[in-house]
């Protein structure tokens, strides 16, 4: 069991609340990363939907020290807050691995997004940090955990526990770890029967 990273021991968190306790903090703080805990977050990544059950998703789960050390130097600038991860996930696939219907309808990316989304969901229920981050050499990350060429690294999940310390990150990032950043109005996105303006 995993209960030392539960949020609310014995209790069943509805998925409304695990969506809505979700955060991209960067303060991060240690915590022990285990094989059941991998098994665990992978087992739910492997449960979501796939165009005709293609199952594109790769996942790279870098814990081990030397290895973390190589991969946050292929970190962007103002990822440093990053180096305090005790995981980071690469997640990752190809067209080919997925259905591609017409010339323009191509699913890997949608796919291995949905799949990595429960993964995100079922680590914040687990009382994680899960933040994806776009901010990386795509090349060097790929050199590093061997991922062939053909492969697009769609992005890395910055895996820890919710700390205090502050000092790695800038002021913009500060103010985002006190609130939430603003969400676009519903009215933006939601469309009614057809798209308007």
């Amino acid at each position: 069991m995993l209960s030392y990273y539960v949020l609310h021991e014995g209790l069943s968190i509805p998925v409304k609340d695990v969506i809505e306790k979700r955060r991209a903090y960067r303060a991060l703080e240690k915590i022990e990363i285990t094989k059941e805990l991998i098994h665990d977050l992978a087992s739910q990544a492997q449960l979501s939907a796939s165009c005709f059950n293609s199952q594109p998703w790769n996942f790279v789960f870098v814990y081990e020290e030397e290895m973390l050390k190589e991969a946050f130097e292929v970190l962007k600038e103002s990822n440093e807050w990053a180096k305090k991860a005790s995981m980071i996930i690469a997640v990752f696939s190809k067209n080919e691995l997925d259905c591609v219907i017409g010339k323009s309808r191509e699913y890997y990316l949608f796919d291995t997004g949905m799949a990595t989304a429960y993964m995100i969901l079922r680590g914040t229920e687990l009382g994680l940090i899960m933040h994806p981050i776009a901010g990386y050499s795509h090349s060097k990350i790929k050199d590093i955990l061997g991922i062939p060429e053909e492969m697009t690294v769609i992005t890395l999940i910055i895996v820890g526990k919710k700390g205090d310390n502050l000092s790695l990150l800038t002021e913009k990032q500060v103010k985002t770890e006190e609130n939430r950043p603003a969400r676009k109005d519903l009215e933006v996105f939601v469309h009614h029967n057809n798209y308007k303006e």
